[in-house]
């Protein structure tokens, strides 16, 4: 058992030992009260005696253990009080102890189990109301309303405990899932932007490899020589995002806006010109707004250099007091290229900026000629409320 588990196994027997302890002290001292009310009122037969108060004490001690065996602690607790009320002693602290095992049938058990449990418990405490058997007349029928309220009053308050501890179990599941989902949403999107892009460069700069390699072998040569430095930054870039992932030691500084001329030299060796423009002054970005921007700028080159053909592409980024823009075109064959799968991408592009409370637009430049890549990212990420909106 793991440290944890046994300080929690202790703290509930310590709880559970100063209940019982109570419940002796409250049965020892209060039952006396109780008898001298209800010989006031005639409505006692039998005085306290030793008997009496071995049972009230032997009943508050069943209950040390009705965590760990309920069902066998409200026995024994019935079949004591039950005992105790047939003999004639007086309504007191007894009926608490049972109140309490109750509880804690209904709370801990399954409805049917506590409900058949129940239904034997009022059983054997409405039997009091029948004695003494000799005297019909004067059986104390008045006595079941006792009974059925010490039974019905705390199984209802447990069974309504079980189910909300129940619903917060759901909810904690539930959110647990969708963190889980979201995480896993993030390292997909993550190792897509990475590897996607990696790919994509190496691809093209083979395909020139290939094209060149009969006729001008030395220019061969030097495209693979750029397809080994691809792979090697992508490699590099890939380890990178692990590390971040895993969060083991020291972090490695996570892609940002930063790293965009050396995206733009790195695609310029794979065959994409790539004019980058900045306007306005550039301002630290929160790292999740940074990363995100960045993510743009890559996975639009990257869509390029898969779809666009022999194209240029521009990138502009934009900063003001509240935002930043990243624009990328290009001049390839615009919307008649054909478009992002679903879910990856596109798609993905769009729930990264979304998550941050930014906006993105995609679709093909006025004229038709290219395709246009529009993110807005605010400088402060705006985080969703409790009822998802904004």
């Amino acid at each position: 058992m793991s440290s944890s588990k046994r300080r929690g196994a202790s703290r509930r027997w310590l709880v559970d030992g100063l209940i019982t302890a109570f419940l002796l002290l409250i049965g020892a001292f209060g039952s006396r009260f109780a008898q001298e009310n209800q010989e006031v009122t005639g409505a006692l037969r039998t005085h306290l005696d030793a008997l009496g108060y071995a049972l009230i004490l032997a009943a508050a001690a069943a209950t040390i253990a009705r965590r760990r065996w309920p069902l066998p602690t409200l026995a024994v607790v019935a079949g004591l009080t039950a005992a105790y009320l047939i003999i004639g002693y007086p309504y007191g602290p007894i009926l608490i102890s049972f109140a309490v095992v109750i509880y804690t049938v209904a709370a801990g058990l399954t409805l049917r189990q506590a409900a058949w449990a129940g239904a034997v418990a009022f059983v054997l405490m409405a039997l009091h109301a029948f004695f003494p058997v000799s005297d019909f007349t004067n059986t104390h029928f008045n006595g079941l309303l006792p009974s059925a309220a010490f039974v019905a009053v705390p199984f209802a308050i447990g069974v309504t405990v079980r189910v909300s501890r129940e619903a917060v179990q759901r909810s904690r599941a539930d959110e647990a899932r969708r963190i889980a989902d979201d995480e896993r949403l993030r390292v997909a999107q993550e190792v897509h932007d990475v590897v996607g892009h990696g790919l994509a460069a190496i691809n093209m700069q083979a395909e020139i490899a290939l094209h060149l390699l009969p006729r001008k072998p030395e220019e061969a040569e030097a495209a693979l020589t750029r397809i080994s430095r691809s792979s090697k930054a992508a490699l590099d870039e890939l380890r990178v995002t692990l590390a971040v992932l895993r969060q083991r030691g020291e972090r490695a500084p996570a892609p940002g806006l930063a790293q965009v001329p050396a995206l733009r030299d790195r695609l310029a060796e794979s065959g994409l010109p790539v004019h980058l423009a900045i306007v306005g002054e550039v301002v630290e970005l929160p790292l999740a707004v940074d990363l995100a921007a960045y993510r743009v700028v890559q996975e639009s080159l990257t869509n390029v250099l898969r779809h666009a053909g022999t194209a240029t592409a521009a990138v502009v980024l934009t900063y003001t007091a509240e935002s930043v823009v990243v624009e990328v075109t290009d001049t390839g064959r615009g919307g008649a290229g054909p478009a992002p799968a679903p879910g990856h991408g596109l798609s993905g592009m769009r729930e990264r900026v979304t998550a941050l409370g930014g906006t993105l637009s995609a679709g093909p430049r006025p004229g038709g000629s290219g395709w246009r890549v529009r993110a807005e990212l605010p400088v402060v990420p705006v985080v969703p409320d409790n009822d998802g909106g904004w």
